[in-house]
């Protein structure tokens, strides 16, 4: 029976370095994406109308183009297909001649021409709400995001507290990079991707630094990179296991829901994977570049059950004495 209890002990410590250089150099490009190119935003954030035509045949997405552009109040619109050749989607800028005016008349008359179609979906957002709507998102973006930072930084040590804070912004901002590279448009779907990430992110490295903690003080070692390669051995199962998981569910809604549910399908796809990854590579890493000290945390340790023991004694002492 002991033979299956054995865990093989990987050296993720020594491929570390190679992940961290990677994390290094995604990271940058990341950053360099969201300043010098930015997010395309959506109809939810910018205001707008979106429009999903069905047509009965592959629709004539160049014809549909020129007929709108005809009309000032369409300048600037945007169509492109929609999951399959027969659909079509159609955005439109948030312009003041159609406040007050339905627009599935208009686009039926104007796309007469172009054959025999449906509106499937015919969504507007004004102005205002979109600008309102952006800025909650944002802000349940960045208060999760601190949220789960001071959660952190009160659980550990401050050393691996400030190596999962940077992982979790390390997942993050490659994550959103991903949503430009992919030219997905920034809406409540991809806030939504965001929010959820970040809880798996960091549910991740938490069971990998507790295990690491919990390693630290059972085995007595002085060799952290030993510690750090048992424990996360010792969890990858579990790890795998969770990320498959969780990539394959995400994974059937990116293959089949279509071009509507993309925004949350697809950073959610990029994301597992980073979250996975930086938990095992970049993480625990960190923690031993910020310059953990396994012996130091023991000498600390050892004073601490120390002083809990004298605060049990004292109080035994004083039930005693009142008895």
């Amino acid at each position: 029976m002991e033979i299956f209890k054995k865990v093989r002990i990987f050296d993720f410590v020594k491929y570390s370095k190679y992940g961290l250089i990677l994390s290094v150099f995604l990271t940058i490009g990341a950053f360099a994406l969201l300043f010098f190119k930015g997010f395309t935003p959506g109809i939810d954030f910018a205001g707008g109308s979106v429009a999903q035509l069905k047509y009965d045949k592959t629709a004539p997405i160049e014809e549909i183009r020129k007929l709108l552009e005809v009309d000032l109040r369409f300048k600037g619109v945007q169509v492109s297909e929609f999951g399959s050749t027969e659909e079509v989607s159609i955005k439109i800028p948030a312009v003041e001649a159609f406040e007050n005016e339905d627009l599935g008349p208009v686009i039926n008359k104007i796309l007469e021409p172009t054959g025999k179609f449906e509106i499937r979906k015919l969504d507007t957002v004004g102005p205002k709400v979109g600008n309102e709507l952006r800025q909650k998102g944002i802000l349940s973006l960045v208060m999760a995001t601190l949220a789960m930072m001071l959660y952190v930084s009160f659980r550990y040590e401050w050393r691996f507290a400030l190596a999962g804070i940077v992982a979790l912004v390390h997942d993050v901002i490659i994550t959103a990079a991903s949503v430009i590279v992919f030219d997905i448009d920034l809406n409540l779907e991809v806030i939504a991707a965001l929010l959820t990430l970040l809880g798996y992110s960091i549910n991740d490295t938490i069971i990998v630094f507790d295990r690491i903690r919990e390693k630290m003080l059972t085995n007595k070692t002085s060799n952290i990179e030993e510690v750090i390669n048992e424990a996360i051995s010792s969890t990858l199962s579990r790890t795998l296991l969770t990320s498959l998981t969780v990539f394959f569910v995400v994974l059937t809604l990116y293959l089949f829901g279509g071009e509507i549910i993309i925004g949350f399908s697809l950073p959610m796809l990029i994301g597992v994977v980073f979250g996975t990854y930086s938990s095992m590579f970049v993480a625990p890493k960190l923690a031993i570049i910020f310059g953990f000290n396994i012996e130091k945390y023991h000498a600390k340790e050892v004073k601490k059950a120390k002083k809990a023991q004298e605060k049990k004694q004292l109080r035994q002492m004083y039930e005693n004495g009142r008895v």
